[in-house]
């Protein structure tokens, strides 16, 4: 009896990982369909891609936007979505199979917790979701019998290497960092960087709030948190070390002293197809790695005073309760301060790091004190760039 095609609602289509996640999609037609394609603005890219894979549904997910557009472009027997319900009604669909959850920032939260109460199978690349609300969307899984696979590249990583032993048998793990384009540079000379350096990944190809996060150290930090809740590890089991090739993703110690790694190109679709196709693997059309040529791979401590955000993770992924939220809404806004010119790039961690002390912190926060506490965390970060 053939098996019909896993069914994908992928949100956030026309960013970075959306265009990628399609890519992975149209390699495996007979195992994997894009049902529902959503996206903020970009709406013209979005009216291409349903062209493209011929969806169920569309959602356009700022109702303004989409309401300026005529949508005459979209193929026959796909529907248009708007909004936030729009979004829900998509991703509760019981014809769904997985959500990818891959809008950036703190707007995915509410699709993503929608996901997870019906029971789907949520493939996260949005990490924004965890470092929000870490305790409540596991607990959620949990009681809805949910699934939680990641698509990061480094907790993709620590996902296939876990399965090497017992959780009670890991002693931590490590998360690899690129060191981005700033990890020789000295204070003096960050304090200078413009946001066309900042952009300049040395080895991935990024939207620009996770490339700036990335020259931060941010995305690290942040990482530490979703980590702490994906894996239900103590911050303690979590460091991160600079491998500047990007080839091991991240590696996983055992108490025995073993380390197990995963390696590979530093190409998103590897991640992106294991998180849909999980548990099997299958042909990829991703890049691989030549072992016929030589192959250098270095590894160095981080310099935690160049990069004060990876101390603030691991306070956040200590803390727990609402300092996740804060942090990572004072960062969106820090780095929007930044892209606007209205912030230097020494200020971002500042900034969330103050958003942080002047918040009024809650051990057991509900979703909507979450999301208060979001748009209370950018609104902080305005006036301190105002001041």
């Amino acid at each position: 009896m053939l098996q019909r095609p896993t069914r994908v609602a992928l949100m956030g289509s026309t960013g970075s990982i959306g265009c990628r996640t399609l890519e992975v999609i149209q390699s495996l037609p007979e195992s994997l369909r894009a049902a529902v394609l959503s996206a903020h603005t970009s709406l013209d890219l979005l009216a291409e891609q349903a062209q493209r894979v011929r969806p169920r549904r569309v959602v356009a997910t700022e109702p303004e936007a989409a309401k300026a557009r005529s949508w005459n472009d979209l193929p026959p027997g796909t529907e248009l979505l708007i909004g936030e319900e729009g979004v829900i009604r998509a991703v509760t669909d019981p014809e769904i199979d997985v959500v990818v959850a891959a809008i950036v920032g703190s707007a995915g939260l509410r699709g993503a917790w929608a996901a997870l109460e019906c029971g789907k199978t949520l493939a996260l690349a949005n990490k924004e979701t965890l470092v929000m609300a870490g305790a409540l969307m596991t607990e959620q899984a949990r009681r809805s019998g949910a699934s939680l696979v990641p698509i990061d590249s480094e907790h993709s990583a620590l996902f296939q290497c876990l399965q090497a032993g017992r959780r009670e048998e890991v002693k931590r793990v490590i998360l690899t960092a690129s060191g981005g384009p700033f990890r020789r540079h000295s204070l003096e000379q960050l304090q200078r960087v413009t946001v066309e350096e900042a952009l300049a990944h040395p080895t991935w190809s990024m939207g620009r709030k996770i490339t700036i996060d990335s020259a931060t150290m941010m995305n690290k930090a942040l990482e530490i948190v979703e980590a702490r809740w994906l894996f239900d590890l103590q911050p303690e089991q979590i460091e991160v070390v600079i491998h500047p090739q990007s080839v091991v993703h991240s590696l996983v110690e055992f108490v025995d002293g073993s380390v197990v790694a995963q390696m590979s190109p530093p190409d998103m679709r590897l991640p992106i197809q294991y998180a849909l196709t999980y548990p099997r693997r299958m042909q990829s059309i991703a890049e691989r790695l030549d072992w016929a040529q030589a192959l250098r791979l270095d590894f160095e401590p981080p310099d935690y005073e160049r990069f004060p955000a990876l101390e603030l993770g691991q306070e956040v992924a200590k803390s727990g309760g609402t300092a996740g939220a804060v942090v990572n809404a004072a960062n969106e806004a820090a780095v929007g301060g930044f892209l606007a010119g209205e912030l230097a790039f020494t200020d971002i961690v500042p900034a969330c790091r103050a958003a942080l002390s002047n918040h009024e912190f809650d051990p057991h926060p509900a979703l909507d004190d979450l999301i208060r506490l979001d748009r209370w965390a950018r609104e902080e970060v305005a006036r301190w760039v105002c001041t």
